[in-house]
């Protein structure tokens, strides 16, 4: 499954790129996020492998995130793998103004076992959905300072 998901933020490239790519403020943009540990290389470069876990519903979820591609307030791209799904997402960031950050994600879900298969098929609006969140409240955390994390 292919989809693209997008959203203006008011605020400069630069400033956008920065808070997307410190990895401390995952948890202000990223409901659930739990914690999030190093793996291995260095964080936010090309190759680094992170472990990020997220409580949904009193259910967790392991992601591992496997950085691929960085251009400095340009693109971001990640692999994500989790049991039964591997995704692959490309981020970009366009300034249309010195004030204003296009940022387009680009995801494709890759099934890695029959039940997600299943899952792809019957709820791809689900996996839609929690992307346009995350661009949601990431906007609203770069433009408001509102953060999704639970105290």
């Amino acid at each position: 499954m292919k989809y693209t998901t997008q959203i203006q933020i008011d605020k400069p490239i630069d400033t956008c790129f920065a808070l997307i790519e410190n990895i401390d403020h995952l948890k202000h943009w990223q409901s659930g996020l739990h914690s999030v540990e190093h793996i291995s290389g260095t964080p936010r470069q090309v190759g680094a492998i992170l472990q990020l876990n997220y409580l949904f519903d009193r259910q967790y979820l392991t992601l591992t995130e496997t950085l691929t591609f960085k251009e400095k307030n340009k693109a971001l791209h990640f692999n994500f793998d989790t049991k039964g799904i591997h995704n692959i997402q490309e981020n970009y960031f366009e300034a249309t103004d010195s004030n204003t950050t296009i940022w387009t994600c680009n995801n494709e879900f890759i099934p890695t076992s029959l039940s997600t298969r299943l899952m792809l098929l019957l709820i791809p609006r689900a996996f839609k959905k929690q992307t346009k969140k995350y661009l949601a409240d990431f906007k609203n955390y770069a433009e408001q300072g509102i953060s999704v994390k639970e105290d």
